[in-house]
């Protein structure tokens, strides 16, 4: 299968899976999306599900990479990567939630981030020193610094906001060393997206430095993560006999949602979606008024949904043919401000026992304020925001033995101005 610029309309410029996410970013500012979107046969995905989540993400892996990959190595890496639970659970008044919090980094992330890791070794991608670039709002720094920590031929550099992520997300990313370069930009999540998109466009720079960036724009990081959805679908269905669900995702580039209506694409019969966001409601905004309007972000207790300007948005108006209208039309939005997301983690725990991370909050009030049948996708797990959580709810979150573990280990980090010299300067230099 080929791979095209979500800007490139009339295919001129098709490239490979390797060449696609090797370059991350298409050489037109836009990004790849594949030439067709295969379809999915729901028996037989509904029956994989049954067997474990590696063997539908294998099945479904295969519909867009079986002529690039050997699908035998393909299931050997899924079975090791994807060793972990994917529970749909009841929260709170009979509401379903999917955690995607039980990797090793605690977070969705895990599922994309550690697929990239993986395909890049197959690929052969490593045999030549390679710097991979991801900004980060929180999570997904983390999640790629694991996926790709000591893999040979690889150097990681990761650039997140100074002061605005939490203390147990930069200890992810920071106490790691080894291949891992971890900056701290004096700015926002924008900024640090902004440095990335800037170095991709300096061409004469990238014939001298081999780079590709981990950030969802890359589609080795975005396709896994539509696969799922088919397995939340496959519970839900499961529990409750229903069809069509309503998923609920909470959002901050988009690249999750953007995943979550491939699949639908893919044949996955989806009611449709509730883009829950916080302050930052730049796509809620454009679902309501018709108007996308990105701007600077606000700092908000979810910090990793803190994206005013959502990369993702071009790869939805793509599947959504261009049309503004269709995007509209398959999506809900819902705005949730700081205080009811600290009001959502107190009810979730006083009322019901159960700890809440502040974007899977957004999620549950999200779910609440809509009430469709479906379930809402909790992205990462409560003790890596015990912080947030304790000051409202007066009880501390157990902390994991592995979390714990990070936080004891020494911790590095570089400043960086939010400059693109300067930055160039320390990719340069990696």
């Amino acid at each position: 299968m080929n791979y095209y610029s979500t800007r490139d309309w009339e295919r001129a410029h098709g490239c490979s899976l390797r060449e696609a996410a090797m370059m991350g970013l298409a050489p037109d500012g836009g990004l790849f999306v594949p030439e067709r979107i295969p379809q999915a046969d729901m028996a037989l995905a509904e029956r994989l599900a049954g067997e474990s989540y590696a063997a539908l993400a294998g099945y479904l892996a295969g519909l867009f990479f079986g002529g690039d990959f050997d699908s035998q190595a393909v299931q050997r890496e899924l079975d090791g990567l994807y060793d972990f639970p994917v529970p749909l659970r009841v929260v709170g008044r009979g509401r379903y939630t999917l955690e995607l919090f039980h990797g090793p980094t605690c977070a969705f992330k895990d599922f994309g981030a550690g697929f990239m890791g993986r395909m890049t070794g197959l690929l052969g991608a490593a045999d030549e020193k390679l710097v991979i670039l991801t900004a980060t709002s929180g999570d997904t720094g983390s999640a790629v610094a694991h996926g790709f920590h000591n893999v040979p031929g690889v150097e990681v550099v990761v650039l997140y906001p100074e002061g605005k992520i939490s203390r147990l997300q930069e200890c992810q990313m920071t106490a790691l060393g080894g291949n891992i370069h971890p900056l701290r930009v004096a700015g926002t999540f924008d900024d640090c997206q902004r440095l990335v998109k800037e170095l991709f466009a300096d061409a004469p720079f990238r014939k001298r430095r081999r780079v590709t960036s981990a950030n969802s724009i890359n589609l080795l990081r975005w396709i896994p993560q539509a696969f799922y959805y088919f397995y939340g679908y496959c519970q839900w269905r499961q529990a409750t006999g229903g069809d069509r669900p309503v998923v609920v995702v909470p959002s901050g580039n988009y690249g999750n949602l953007a995943a979550g209506m491939l699949a639908r694409r893919m044949g996955l019969p989806l009611g449709g979606f509730v883009a829950a966001s916080n302050v930052n409601d730049v796509v809620p905004e454009f679902i309501r008024t018709g108007v996308y309007r990105p701007r600077p972000s606000v700092r908000t207790p979810a910090n990793a949904m803190d994206v005013g300007a959502p990369s993702n948005f071009e790869r939805m108006l793509w599947l959504c043919d261009g049309d503004p209208e269709m995007l509209r039309a398959e999506l809900e939005g819902f705005r949730c401000d700081d205080a009811s997301i600290r009001r959502t983690i107190d009810e979730l725990y006083e009322r019901h026992g159960y700890f809440s991370d502040p974007h899977s909050a957004v999620g549950y009030a999200a779910s609440a304020a809509v009430d469709k049948p479906g379930f809402y996708l909790s992205t990462a797990h409560p003790a890596k925001f015990g912080e947030v959580i304790e000051s409202v709810t007066g009880s501390r979150v157990p902390l994991l033995e592995r979390l714990e573990r990070l936080t004891r280990r020494p911790q590095f980090s570089e400043p960086l101005a939010a400059d693109l010299a300067a930055f160039e300067e320390f990719v340069a230099n990696v």
